[in-house]
């Protein structure tokens, strides 16, 4: 790696996986802390602010869905959360408090580091190269490109990095309908590999954000067997 080092903060009550995933990391050029609880998780992200957080959902005290939750209060670091379920509700919770992906355990260390160098390659603050810098709408929905500002009316909307990302590049187009694979690409990149599916995730948040039925959308329209495209201005 080049450049300033990627500092790393791997969460888990599981000393064994900790070790393995630290060393994978640190064998990569990462900078690595580690953490066994929510608490500590806490306090060490606090006292050196981590770039990406492999976070365990199911912790001792303070559990991985609450870590996230004050994570996303005080650093914008990726969280890749770790499940040992894979039943969606489990994605579906992680993912509503602002974890960028997800991994079942058991993982390739390998894998996990491709997944955080694809995170690390999106832009975190501005919009993509090639992106129309100009503010959108789409009814009485505004998208601003520049300030990463979204408002349903004159009701501004919260969203996660790769909520808004996903929702930019729908904007951007609006009648084009978006393969889930294009999604991927244009969102998380050319080279992540997992389940494609984890954009319908994405999506389902944003439209619960903007109050937009799936069965009637005001926004965000399905087109079976294709993908997702924007609904009429």
């Amino acid at each position: 790696m080049t450049g300033t080092p990627v500092r790393a903060l791997v969460v888990d009550d599981e000393p064994s996986l900790v070790r393995v995933v630290a060393g994978y990391l640190q064998h990569e050029g990462f900078v690595v802390s580690t953490a066994a609880d929510g608490e500590q998780a806490l306090a060490a992200a606090r006292r050196d602010p981590p770039d990406v957080v492999v976070l365990d959902l199911m912790l001792p005290g303070i559990d991985g869905i609450e870590v996230c939750r004050q994570l996303r209060t005080f650093t914008d670091a990726y969280v890749i959360m770790l499940t040992a379920r894979s039943e969606e509700v489990d994605t579906l919770i992680g993912l509503s408090v602002g974890a960028d992906d997800y991994m079942t355990k058991p993982f390739s260390p390998r894998e996990l580091t491709a997944r955080i160098r694809g995170l690390l390659r999106r832009p975190r603050l501005s919009a993509p190269t090639g992106t129309d810098p100009q503010v959108r709408t789409v009814g009485d929905l505004r998208l601003d490109p520049q300030s990463r500002e979204v408002f349903a009316g004159e009701a501004p909307v919260e969203l996660t990095r790769i909520e808004f990302d996903l929702l930019d590049a729908l904007t951007e187009r609006p009648n084009l309908a978006y393969t889930r694979r294009q999604l991927i690409e244009r969102v998380w990149g050319p080279d992540w590999v997992g389940d494609e599916h984890l954009v319908d995730i994405h999506i389902a948040h944003i439209r619960s954000k903007l109050d937009d039925d799936a069965a009637t959308p005001r926004y965000i329209l399905t087109v079976r067997g294709v993908g997702y495209r924007m609904g009429p201005g």
